[in-house]
Parts: structure tokens; sequence; C-alpha cells
């Protein structure tokens, strides 16, 4: 997993125990950190407070995006996709403590070793990653899984790589639904990091497409959803 962008000690808000933690990475709405729990290494992921936001309402926020987090993750486990293994959720903090990936990449990451690696089967293993990652999103969609925040970084593999199977994880913007529009715009949302963190891999995306439209029973229709997702996207850069 990502090493820390700070070696600063810090404290969960709200936490009067006052446990030390490492702060990995902040992101709009959350904080990750590096912890143990009950003696193993953990990762704790923290909504904290919003300012711009009235106090109970913005606790009631974190509360129902929390627990919805929770379930999505524990749904995923149930239907056989790889996640992070949730250890404890304390609500007082709008906290989740769980599973740290130990001697991990993200998929991200993993890609640009491959493409700076120069060795005679790079595409094999390329093809091979998109292969796991159409399955993977076919498996989320079968169950109606909408992740909401699909990117190369939220994916990780564990050591050897190759053999690993696909770790997803960061489920902040997930949601429950059966709808093919909103299956649509997360394949799409996926595209767009796709293509713009790793230049011209078109065709790895299509094979990533292809496998999915293999593995999930009504891909016809969430591919159609996905093309007027771009064409909007399309109409939306030309209007400026």
């Amino acid at each position: 997993m990502a090493s820390a962008v700070t070696c600063d000690q810090a404290t969960l808000e709200g936490d009067t125990s006052q446990s030390k933690l490492t702060l990995l990475k902040q992101g709009a709405e959350a904080r990750i950190y590096l912890s143990t729990f009950m003696g193993r290494s953990s990762i704790v992921k923290q909504r904290f407070k919003k300012s711009y936001r009235h106090p109970k309402l913005d606790a009631k926020l974190s509360q129902k995006r929390t627990g919805q987090e929770v379930r999505t993750i524990v749904k995923c486990r149930k239907a056989g996709i790889t996640t992070p293994v949730v250890y404890f959720v304390d609500n007082d903090t709008h906290s989740i403590h769980m599973e740290y990936i130990e001697d991990s990449l993200t998929v991200r990451e993993y890609i640009q070793q491959i493409q700076n690696s120069g060795e005679s089967n790079d595409d094999e293993r390329l093809v091979s990653l998109a292969s796991k990652v159409g399955t993977t999103l076919a498996s989320m969609h079968n169950v109606d899984i909408i992740h909401g925040d699909l990117t190369t970084s939220n994916m990780l593999l564990r050591q050897p790589y190759e053999d690993s199977r696909l770790i997803m994880i960061d489920f902040g913007l997930s949601q429950i639904s059966h709808m093919s529009e909103d299956k649509g715009v997360d394949l799409y949302v996926l595209e767009r990091a796709f293509l713009s963190s790793h230049p011209n891999t078109e065709e790895l995306f299509k094979t990533v497409l292809d496998v999915y439209a293999e593995n999930y029973k009504k891909s016809g229709e969430v591919l159609k959803k996905l093309e007027e997702v771009r064409q909007r996207g399309r109409k939306r850069v030309m209007l400026g």
C-alpha cells in the first residue's frame, strides 16, 4: 500500500482514547491512517467534520455514508469480491478500522511498472490485468454494487502481483442500484480515469469492457448507457 505522506502522529476527531495513528492520505471526504488493531497493522478511515455544514447535518451525513460504505464492503465479500476485511466501526468518530493490505501496489502503480519494464511479456501481463478488472467490475454490477469512484488507484494487487486477485478499496461514494444508467456512469468514470492516468491504453481498456461484457448478464444495456454518457461528455466539452 502507498507509503505515508507524512510521519506526523495524529488522533481521530472525537476519539477520547487519544490513540496514535500515522496519517497516510487525506482526501476531500476522509483521512486515511495507519494504525494497529488487536496487534495487527490496520487502516483507519475517518470522515472528518465539515465546517461549512451544520454540525447535526454533518454528523448525520457522515454516519449514513460510513454505514453505506461498510454495507457495500460486506456485500462485495459475500459476492466473492476481494476487499479489505472490516474489523470495527466507530460511529462516534465516523471511522472504519479495516485490514491493511501489506506488500501491495495500486493497479495504477502496477501498470506504470509494467510499461517501464521493457520485458517481452509486458503485453500479456497487461491483458491479464485488464481481464481481472473486467471480471471484477462484472461481479460488482451483477449484485448491483456501484463503486462511484472507480480509478486504478482504488484497486490493489498483492505480491506476487501477476497471481493476485484484484482488491477493491475506497467505497466512500458507493451505492446499491440496479439502474443501467448508474452502471454506465461507473464504467465512464473508470474509462476517464484509466485513459487519463495511462495514455495510449485505449485497446487495453477495450479488453476491460470486452471481459466485462462476457461476465455481466445485462452488459448490452449498460454499454449502451456508457455510450450515451460519453456523448453527453463530448457535448459538454464542445460547449465549454
